[in-house]
C-alpha cells in the first residue's frame, strides 16, 4: 500500500483529497477496505459513495460520512456482498469550509462475489499458432444445475390440511372433556 501511495501521490498535488486502495481495475469481493487521504485544508466533512459504472442517473450510494480528516488511512470499509455483481466508481467528496467541495475517483472497479472473476486469455505468439483453416470449433457443454435438497421449512398443501383438520379434532376434544367434567360435576 506505500508503494501504490507513493506512486499515485506523484501524481496528486498536496492537499488533494486521493484514494490509493482499490485501485482502477481490481476486482473486489467481500467487506474492502477503502484506504487513502481527506486531509485538505479547509476540511469539514468527507464522504466515500460508489455508483454504477453506466449508470445515466448520477445516482450515488453513500459507504461513510467522516467528520474527521485522514491521512493516508483507512477511509471506509465496504461491505460488497450486499450488492450485485458488476462494474463499480467509487468517489471521495470532500466538503470545505468555503462551501466548495473537492473529490477523487476511481473507477473500473468489478465487484465479483457471486459470478467467476473474468481471467485473461493469453496471446499465442504467431509462429506457435495454427494456421486458421485447421481450428475446429467445439461445443463447451454448459454446466448442469445442482438439484438442491427438499426445504425442510417448506409445507405442501396436504400438511396444511392435515395440521387443520388435528387442530379442529383437539379443540373439539377439549370441549367434550370440559363439557363432561362441567356435568359430572353439577351432579
Amino acid at each position: 500500500m506505500l508503494l501504490a501511495t507513493t506512486v499515485l501521490e506523484q501524481n496528486v498535488q498536496f492537499g488533494d483529497p486521493v484514494i490509493v486502495a482499490p485501485r482502477p481495475g481490481d476486482v473486489l469481493q467481500g467487506v474492502v477496505t477503502i484506504a487513502g487521504s481527506s486531509d485538505v485544508t479547509g476540511f469539514v466533512s468527507a464522504e466515500v459513495s460508489f455508483t454504477y459504472a453506466d449508470d445515466p442517473t448520477g445516482t450515488w450510494f453513500l459507504i461513510t460520512l467522516n467528520s474527521q480528516p485522514v491521512f493516508n488511512d483507512k477511509l471506509a470499509a465496504w461491505d460488497t456482498t450486499v450488492i450485485t455483481d458488476g462494474d463499480y466508481v467509487l468517489r471521495l467528496r470532500i466538503y470545505l469550509t468555503d462551501g466548495s467541495s473537492r473529490e477523487a475517483l476511481v473507477s473500473g472497479l468489478r465487484v465479483r462475489n457471486y459470478t467467476p472473476v473474468e481471467t485473461p486469455t493469453p496471446m499465442a505468439l504467431a509462429p506457435e499458432a495454427p494456421p486458421l483453416s485447421t481450428i475446429t470449433p467445439t461445443a463447451t457443454p454448459f454446466p448442469t444445475p445442482t438439484a438442491l435438497p427438499r426445504n425442510p421449512a417448506a409445507l405442501a398443501p396436504t400438511d396444511v390440511s392435515a395440521s387443520i383438520l388435528y387442530g379442529g379434532m383437539a379443540a373439539i376434544l377439549t370441549f367434550v372433556i370440559v363439557g363432561i367434567y362441567l356435568w359430572l360435576r353439577r351432579k
